[in-house]
């Protein structure tokens, strides 16, 4: 595959030293190891590469959505790879499934769900918060994402329209208080997951989660990356330890309890 003008690029060095760009002729990509002409770029194939003003090779990588997600603007804490694989992995996360999310934030998670729903799933994502909901709009229309999520600006606890979904998946403070909600949407035996930062907070939605649903379960996931040289392998100093506790439930009907 050739690269295109306005395509995306992962113009890569090393593990610590790459770039996100999107190939524009008359711009430049300036790093401290040199610079590179976009032109020199375009009609190129993937994983080729270029050399930099400073005679350093970049190898051109086409981005997968792991790539682009991460670096899509924030203003809150993301849901890490590490939690978002498990959850699409423990709930069998498959196209033309129909998820509910409350929680938008950035709409990291939201670009993961739709990515992986599409073409005949969609994402049901709630954000309270005006500023959040914009910012995550602002990134799904980026990402092309856009056409598999409706987004509203409201708080769950309004209550919901949406019924026989497939997934529910919660980043609140105090998921609890839209347990009774999340059962009136979800399909019988359909999964509800939360994410939380706090053991007290697991614990309080689990006591929540016994009234309604069964199969309750929660993880804390730790990531740790080797660092391989010969006869010097060795765990990196750094790890992505504690992000958040991630709980899992079933939903069965309530007069079968």
């Amino acid at each position: 595959m050739f690269i295109k003008e306005e395509d995306k690029v992962l113009v890569f060095y090393s593990n610590e030293k790459n770039w996100l760009i999107k190939v524009n002729k008359g711009k430049e990509l300036h790093t401290h190891l040199g610079y590179v002409k976009h032109e020199n770029i375009i009609g190129k194939e993937y994983g080729s590469f270029v050399e930099s003003s400073l005679g350093k090779r970049f190898w051109l990588l086409k981005p997968n959505i792991c790539d682009l997600y991460l670096r899509m603007k924030r203003k809150t804490q993301i849901v890490y790879p590490k939690d978002s694989g498990f959850i699409v992995v423990k709930t069998g996360l498959s196209p033309g499934m129909r998820v509910v999310e409350a929680g938008t934030g950035s709409g990291v998670l939201t670009a993961t769900l739709a990515n992986l729903v599409r073409p005949n799933g969609h994402i049901y994502s709630y954000e309270v918060r005006e500023d959040f909901y914009n910012l995550a709009k602002e990134n799904l229309t980026k990402l092309g994402l856009l056409d598999y999520v409706t987004l509203y600006n409201r708080d769950i606890k309004e209550g919901i329209d949406i019924k026989d979904a497939d997934l529910a998946i919660l980043d609140l403070p105090d998921p609890w208080n839209v347990v009774n909600v999340i059962w009136e949407a979800l399909k019988p035996s359909s999964m509800l997951v939360a994410l939380t930062p706090n053991v007290n907070q697991v614990e309080k939605l689990t006591l929540e989660l016994n009234k309604k649903f069964v199969n309750i379960e929660s993880f804390e996931i730790l990531l740790r990356e080797w660092e391989i040289r010969k006869d010097m392998s060795r765990p990196k100093v750094r790890m992505i330890a504690h992000t958040a506790y991630v709980t899992f439930a079933r939903k069965v009907l309530t007069d079968c309890l």
